[in-house]
């Protein structure tokens, strides 16, 4: 592990990994960079893999007050200590950002996004416009399994009895945890929107991976946001859903980075 300053003085951790082409991985909401430890190893083989963790996560630092820009910043500081330019891979509500981060003109290569769960008009209920502001309270009167629990059933959608047996689950404090950056994935994903304006600025050849298992409202707004995309193209991993092994998602990599 590594660590690099972000401009407002932020640590950020990463693990660097392989020989070859840079590659930068962002993850998604309610996790940190261990959930993306596999398909890094796996990327290994072929690439230099920096898989960092996001503000508030693992072993980076965070600040008082979050902005979606100094999330742009921590990126630009990974991908200086990565030489300067990289791939980007990023998954669910991390795909949304790498997504705003290239368009902001972060100097990417080639832009994979896993499942950016941005919603269609008349598709499935949109969280609400305040669910940012719902995740802080909740932290601030130190309900963070309130938070968790919001996330996993109001914004994510699972059943009931899943998010019963999350919280029986050994892994439940780890959620807790990370309570208080479910607010920026919030923040980053907005109102849940294809956010048009921003496609229109990503210029780099850009690939959307959805899963052949997935939720139908998921394939339509990914295809969505590929349309909006200058140079974007669509693929999907038949028989996967939203937690994609990472051995196929490896293989999907190395295709279109090459």
């Amino acid at each position: 592990m590594d660590k690099v300053t972000s401009a407002d003085g932020t640590a950020i951790a990463y693990d660097r990994l392989g020989n070859g082409p840079a590659a930068v991985l962002v993850c998604g909401g309610s996790v940190d960079r261990m959930s993306n430890a596999p398909l890094a190893a796996l990327l290994a083989e072929h690439y230099t893999v920096y898989n960092y963790d996001r503000r508030g996560r693992g072993d980076s630092g965070d600040a008082e007050v979050y902005a979606v820009e100094r999330e742009f910043e921590d990126l630009e500081a990974v991908f200086a200590a990565a030489g300067g330019s990289a791939h980007l891979y990023g998954t669910s509500s991390g795909a949304a950002l790498a997504l705003l981060a290239a368009a902001s003109g972060l100097p990417v290569n080639r832009l994979a996004l896993w499942e950016p769960p941005y919603i269609l008009e008349g598709g499935r209920p949109r969280p609400p416009a305040n669910t940012a502001q719902i995740f802080r309270d909740f932290v601030a009167a130190g309900r963070r399994d309130a938070a968790a629990e919001y996330f996993m059933a109001e914004v994510v959608g699972l059943p009931a009895e899943f998010v019963a047996m999350a919280k029986a689950s050994p892994w439940w404090p780890a959620q807790e945890a990370l309570a208080h950056t479910l607010a920026y994935d919030a923040t980053v994903m907005g109102d849940y929107s294809v956010p048009v304006d921003a496609l229109g600025r990503v210029t780099v050849p850009t690939q959307v991976l959805t899963g052949g298992a997935s939720w139908s409202w998921m394939v339509e707004s990914n295809q969505a946001v590929v349309a909006g995309l200058p140079d974007g193209s669509h693929r999907t991993l038949p028989g996967q859903e939203h937690t994609v092994d990472a051995a196929v998602m490896a293989q999907a990599l190395k295709e279109f980075w090459r």
